[in-house]
């Protein structure tokens, strides 16, 4: 049955894949859409993309042992991700990308500031590193695979990405953001049936909560000795796992949105800001329900387990936070809504995957080829699917590469160094005229720096994981011999985005204002369309 209903789900993709092929004619319908994507595709899309199988699997698997504190996440993704991203970014964005005629994010950052250095240098980064956050997600739906339809973790990874790879490859962005609506439709209408499952599983929201609650004497001695209180009491201020779901999950996620390339180059795909404006309640209710329900069904899955199973989610899913959601829904949920369900993450996974080996194509193919080094001469067409082809092929080798359990951080290191490295020269860019080229160039690259520095040397997560701080001097962080309790030894768990993100900000506006201010001309031309609501 659930082979079944999958091929089914895989022919309309194809399909929907093959209409973007069709209209797909020239380099603007590739890389935009055209530019004539109505407000329900758009919000769809950028809702899809925004929320993936990472989101659902690897974050709800990240509530299920953190409990409620994550929906505060999913309150910055509604008012941050949404609302202020549609409504403050988003028209401006669109506007001065229509006068400037760029077609991606790290082109609209060069052609503001008018540098070939600072599109290359984006491309780079979004190429380079987007992989590592596109195999979160293929992580994440082969998980789904392995559980559910008891298929080699391996062989799931490889089945998954050729189907990807064709659709991708050859329809472009229209191929991309067709896909994404059905896939966003289908997504939403599961979370509304899962919620609705939960809650009548364990006899209403209060019951379900006060049940939960009751559960705090339950919560494993490393867990409580870290800061964990309870699953809805939350997490004891200062502690290592406030600092970690504070500063790494809800701040780096919630703020690290705005900086993202695959998001932002939605903006780019409507003909007015009238369809970015409607988009945005359609956008608000898709992040409600997406990450919201996942949240809510990961901490409650506690609950579940523990009456059926007399274990906590984390036991049964044998330390792997990563098979918590999939084992849930294939364990506790009846086994038509499992079915389902997996239609819903192969509809998460592809819709943020497609759009993952889009954008990394595209920097590959004419930020870095074609806008940066002048190694192609007319369009960039062929270019880029090459680009997405490597891309693809990258997302699959970090797949094999990163370890278990390494959903949520993937993610959060991508939408951190994505804000440390863009955020202050995009935001900036678009609201203050004096914002120069040499700001915008110290404050990219001293944010990616000292995001990347801090990541290697001293956010212990990934220092200790990748060993180059224990190899040089050998400790596994450069605050990892401070006195324990105190503040220099709580940085091992301050996320990178919290001392980079502000750095990158003073770089830009002090380099700024330092040196020769933009001509009046390249202004007149970056604004030209600002002061039209169109």
């Amino acid at each position: 049955m659930k082979i079944f209903v999958t091929v089914g789900y895989l022919g309309i993709v194809f399909f929907l894949g093959y209409l973007g092929w069709r209209n797909t004619k020239k380099t603007e319908d590739y890389m935009l859409a055209g530019r004539q994507m109505p407000p329900f595709v758009m919000a769809m899309s950028y809702g899809a993309t925004f929320i993936s199988t990472s989101a659902i699997i690897g974050f709800g698997g990240v509530a299920a042992l953190f409990g409620f504190s994550l929906l505060w996440l999913t309150f910055l993704n509604i008012v941050v991700g949404v609302f202020l991203a549609m409504v403050f970014l988003g028209g401006r964005t669109r506007r001065m990308g229509l006068s400037l005629g760029s077609m991606t994010f790290p082109e609209l950052l060069g052609d503001r500031y008018g540098s070939r250095f600072i599109q290359g240098f984006s491309g780079g980064v979004v190429f380079l590193f987007i992989p590592v956050y596109a195999a979160a997600v293929l992580i994440a739906i082969s998980r789904m695979l392995e559980v559910s339809l008891q298929i080699d973790f391996n062989m799931a990874l490889v089945a998954f990405t050729l189907i990807l790879a064709v659709y991708v490859i050859l329809g472009g962005l229209k191929g991309v953001m067709y896909t994404d609506a059905f896939q966003g439709t289908i997504m939403a209408v599961m979370m509304i049936i899962l919620v609705i499952a939960v809650y009548s599983r364990l006899g209403g929201v209060v019951e379900a909560h006060t049940a939960l609650t009751n559960m705090a004497d339950l919560v494993p001695p490393p867990l409580q000795e870290k800061g964990l209180i309870g699953w809805t009491q939350g997490l004891a201020v200062g502690s290592p796992l406030w600092l970690t779901v504070y500063t790494t999950i809800i701040y780096g996620v919630g703020i690290g949105v705005l900086a993202q390339p695959q998001l932002i180059v939605r903006f780019m795909t409507v003909k007015s800001d009238k369809e970015l404006n409607r988009a945005v309640l359609v956008g608000g209710l898709f992040i409600l329900l997406l990450p919201g329900v996942p949240y809510v069904a990961g901490a409650l899955s506690n609950v579940i387990f523990h009456q059926e199973t007399g274990m906590l989610a984390i036991q049964v899913a044998e330390g792997n936070i990563d098979k918590i959601i999939p084992l849930f829904i294939e364990t506790a949920m009846p086994g038509w809504f499992s079915t389902l369900f997996l239609l819903a993450m192969f509809a998460a996974a592809m819709s943020t995957l497609s759009s993952q080996y889009h954008v990394g194509g595209t920097s590959l193919g004419r930020d870095v080829s074609e806008k940066a080094l002048g190694l192609t001469s007319g369009g960039s067409f062929r270019i880029t699917q090459i680009g997405v082809a490597v891309t693809i092929l990258a997302t699959l080798i970090w797949a094999w590469t990163l370890p278990e359990a390494v959903i949520a951080r993937a993610t959060a290191f991508f939408f951190g160094l994505c804000a440390a490295a863009f955020l202050p020269a995009y935001l900036l860019g678009l609201y203050w005229k004096r914002a120069t080229r040499a700001g915008a160039v110290f404050s990219m690259v001293g944010g990616f720096s000292l995001s990347m520095f801090w990541l290697l040397f001293v956010h212990v997560k990934e220092s200790e994981a990748i060993g180059l701080c224990n190899a040089l001097f050998g400790k596994v962080s450069l605050a990892a011999d401070a006195a324990q309790g105190s503040w220099v030894w709580l940085l091992q768990w301050v996320d990178p985005n919290v001392v980079a993100l502000p750095v990158s900000f003073i770089l830009a506006i002090v380099i700024s204002l330092i040196t020769s201010p933009p001509s009046d001309e390249h202004i007149a031309k970056c604004w030209s369309r600002l002061g039209k609501k169109a």
